[in-house]
């Protein structure tokens, strides 16, 4: 159904790079959640009065919350769309991670007042009295809090926006709570038994962990995380396509928000080539990862020797000593400085982070290694993590 909404509502809804599109996409997600949210928390807050339930009530505060955080996306997303001006030169994309974390926020208040209330009717148990009624509202609610919610997560990764994935946590999140709520019901009305309040503490629960989750999430994005490795993959495999280009290194990719993607690295090229068809070549490629990809992208060029068999044989002999501390290790930038009395092997290491051993203690073991092969060669080695 949602595809069917995109297709009505959306112009070139296949378009997802198009900033325009993706707005529509954010505006009609948003409308779509205040809309449904909206009506299950009117339903609800008048079932659970009638019927004198906690948990009852408390979903439809839930939903009453999350129709105020589907408002914060839409706001999100019509700042987001504004174009780049002096004070914001990147654009205003990450504002969706802000508003990201008002909605964990959110969840978390609703979450937290939940918990409190619930332990306060545990304490002092209020009977509560279910009907048909409420029973098949909590079920129409289930339904479309799991629609909302796996829709959500579809155009989420359609467009690449942490708000509306943030709002399709929490609405799948909801879909298990008010589960929780149903089977109270259930049994408060074919058994007798109270579990009212107790089911209350356990939708509290599932809201408080979907809040975490959601803070957590956009805490990293915020802070800067790694990049995607489609994105780093994709960036190498249109780089490598051209010959001129021997190898890259020392790529870094920074997210300004969705669809703002920029990113540098180093291209290995033959020192002997022409500078300016090498230049051209790199102009070429820089063009070609905004035109495929939208990264804006720098690439500096290092040039290496590639005619010379000496150099050659020392840069896989290095290799091989390198990858046999760690195969995850990398060489990159190598130059051979012969000299009358030693001569030194000048070149960049590539370390993961998880890579425990300290960039001196890996530096002094590569060079005894190399050591023990020749003793006139000594190395100047620059650590990089990737």
């Amino acid at each position: 159904m949602i595809n069917l909404l995109c297709k009505i509502f959306i112009k070139n809804s296949s378009d997802t790079r198009d900033p325009k599109v993706r707005h529509a996409y954010g505006m009609l997600m948003s409308i779509v959640g205040i809309t449904a949210n909206l009506v299950l928390s009117v339903l609800k807050l008048l079932f659970g009065t009638l019927c004198g339930s906690i948990s009852v009530t408390a979903d439809a505060l839930n939903n009453l919350s999350d129709a105020g955080a589907q408002i914060i996306s839409l706001i999100s997303f019509k700042i987001a769309s504004k174009p780049a001006d002096r004070d914001h030169p990147f654009g205003h994309a990450r504002i969706e991670y802000v508003a990201s974390m008002i909605v964990s926020f959110l969840v978390l208040l609703v979450g937290w007042e939940l918990m409190k209330e619930s332990v306060a009717k545990i304490i002092t148990p209020v009977k509560a009295e279910f009907n048909t009624a409420v029973m098949i509202v909590l079920s129409v609610s289930i339904v479309v809090k799991l629609w909302l919610g796996i829709s959500s997560k579809r155009i989420s990764k359609r467009i690449g926006s942490p708000v509306i994935a943030a709002t399709s946590a929490d609405s799948l999140s909801d879909a298990i709570a008010t589960s929780a709520v149903l089977v109270s019901a259930m049994i408060s009305r074919y058994t007798g038994f109270q579990t009212d309040a107790y089911m209350g503490a356990v939708v509290s629960v599932v809201i408080l962990a979907a809040g975490i989750k959601i803070l957590n999430d956009t805490k990293n994005s915020i802070l800067g995380s790694p990049p995607e490795p489609e994105v780093v993959e994709a960036i190498a495999n249109i780089t490598k396509q051209y010959p001129e280009i021997c190898g890259i290194h020392d790529m870094v990719v920074h997210n300004y928000g969705p669809g703002n993607t920029i990113a540098s690295l180093h291209a290995e090229v033959d020192g002997a080539q022409d500078v300016y068809l090498i230049h051209d070549i790199i102009d070429n490629v820089e063009k070609r990862l905004y035109s495929d990809l939208g990264v804006r992208a720098t690439i500096h060029m290092d040039p290496i020797v590639t005619d010379n068999e000496k150099i050659s044989e020392l840069r896989a002999l290095t290799r091989e000593i390198v990858k046999s501390i760690d195969t995850r290790l990398d060489i990159h930038d190598f130059r051979f400085v012969e000299g009358a009395t030693h001569s030194n092997l000048i070149f960049d290491i590539t370390a993961p982070y998880e890579l425990k051993t300290s960039d001196a203690d890996l530096t002094a073991a590569i060079a005894q290694r190399i050591s023990e092969v020749n003793k006139s060669f000594f190395t100047v080695i620059t650590v990089d993590r990737q």
